[in-house]
């Protein structure tokens, strides 16, 4: 019997390399598996980072989050939602999002998610949610939940509290009213410091035509007492040449024509008085009124006036010749801020040998400008940028409140304009007065 010889059986060393194969993909699957198992294991620590990222997000969410099925059953629950129920239940997974609605509000909140749901549009809706503390308003945002085939099987609803949002509206509404009139208050206060400075000049002003008006009484009266004499005497029957004695005695010609003008004198010294007195009422006015068109040179002339009366500072005070614009706003809080821009230039020229200030006006297309320019030191750039800050000044204190310039500043951005510090020609500083000619259309 003939044996067979390993090195000659073909099938043999067919069989090895077979073996061979199958252990070599054996060890590439295997090595795959790995790599695969490594990378699903990196998968998988990613997955949970982010969905410890995303708990710790809808925990810290302030609203409320909800995600329910089509039926309206609590499947998932986030943000503020678990301090809300917590009083009620500890665990609303399965439970109806219905148990926590108001029933007076049920019905609006079903139509709402209902429909959210159906049209793939989300929706808002402002119901009452009965929470531990009470019923309390919600405003519901209804999103609809789509499945990866776009149909809709759920809903994820965000409710913000309303309460808590109402009471902060209001008072911030208070706040707002409060410091509307503490601006207003400031605006008045500032204004009554303007008009104590201009107190010495307005009983100067009115003394002067008061004390034209006294003398030319204190004649009128003496005139009247020599005609009250004659009168007596002609009504008494003095005979002619008596009458003719007395009245030369008397000098009844000469007081005749004094008395005309005495009662000139006395009329234009009232109407001084009255004068003075209708300038300083619409000085002190609120400026409350409506907004109107004005002469801004007359304006701008009042105003210099009344400081020029108040102050013991001898300055030189030009007005350039150039246009003169009517401007649109309120004439009364327009001379605020030029008394204050040009008490602040004389207050800065008290070291001054020639003091002096200039007032100019222009047209600029639909803007009246008035520049307030003066030749003293000048305003350094260091603090250029804060002059219009509250309460900001280089007056000693109690030389000045550091709010003429902010409420200046204030007022002139209400009509619409601007205040502004620009760039002297020839040194010192200046200001720039910018209105509206006429009214924003």
């Amino acid at each position: 019997m003939m044996q067979r010889s390993e090195e000659a059986d073909p099938g043999y060393e067919f069989n090895d390399n077979a073996w061979a194969k199958v252990l070599e993909a054996v060890d590439q699957t295997y090595t795959e598996l790995v790599a695969y198992q490594e990378q699903l294991e990196q998968k998988n620590s990613q997955l949970e980072e982010l969905r410890q990222f995303l708990s710790s997000v809808m925990s810290s969410v302030s609203d409320v989050l909800v995600v329910v099925d089509r039926g309206r059953v609590i499947e998932q629950t986030g943000g503020s939602f678990d301090r809300l129920a917590s009083g009620n239940r500890t665990d609303w997974s399965g439970k109806s999002f219905d148990d926590l609605v108001h029933p007076g509000s049920f019905p609006i909140f079903k139509e709402t998610i209902e429909r959210a749901i159906s049209t793939h549009e989300r929706a808002v809706v402002e119901i009452d949610i009965e929470t531990e503390d009470g019923d309390s308003p919600f405003e519901l945002s209804i999103a609809p939940r789509l499945n990866e085939r776009g149909k809709s099987v759920g809903a994820v609803i965000v409710g913000r509290p309303l309460g808590e949002l109402r009471r902060a509206y209001s008072e911030l509404e208070e706040s707002h009213v409060t410091l509307k009139e503490t601006q207003a208050q400031l605006v008045r206060n500032e204004k009554l410091a303007g008009l104590g400075r201009l107190v010495a000049g307005v009983a100067h002003e009115l003394n002067n035509p008061i004390s034209f008006v006294y003398a030319n009484t204190h004649a009128l009266e003496k005139s009247a007492t020599k005609l009250e004499t004659y009168f007596n005497a002609v009504t008494g029957g003095a005979p002619r040449d008596e009458l003719i004695t007395l009245r030369q005695e008397l000098r009844l010609d000469r007081a005749v024509s004094n008395l005309r003008t005495a009662i000139t004198g006395a009329k234009d010294g009232a109407e001084r008085v009255r004068d003075i007195v209708e300038d300083l009422r619409r000085l002190s006015a609120d400026g409350s009124g409506e907004l109107v068109d004005f002469d801004l040179v007359t304006t701008t002339r009042l105003a210099v006036d009344w400081v020029a009366r108040g102050t013991k500072t001898p300055v030189n005070i030009v007005f350039e010749k150039g246009d003169a614009p009517i401007a649109y706003g309120n004439p009364g809080h327009v001379q605020q801020i030029v008394m204050n821009l040009v008490q602040n230039a004389i207050d800065a020229l008290a070291a001054i040998d020639e003091p002096q200030i200039t007032l100019s006006h222009k047209i600029d297309g639909d803007w009246a400008i008035l520049k307030v320019c003066d030749n003293g030191p000048g305003i350094p750039s260091t603090i250029a940028t804060s002059v219009f800050d509250p309460f900001f000044t280089t007056k000693p204190v109690g030389k000045g409140t550091g709010l003429g310039l902010s409420i200046s500043h204030k007022i002139a951005q209400e009509h619409g304009g601007d205040l502004t510090l620009c760039e002297p020609e020839t040194g010192g500083s200046c200001f720039c007065l910018k209105l509206r000619r006429k009214p924003a259309p």
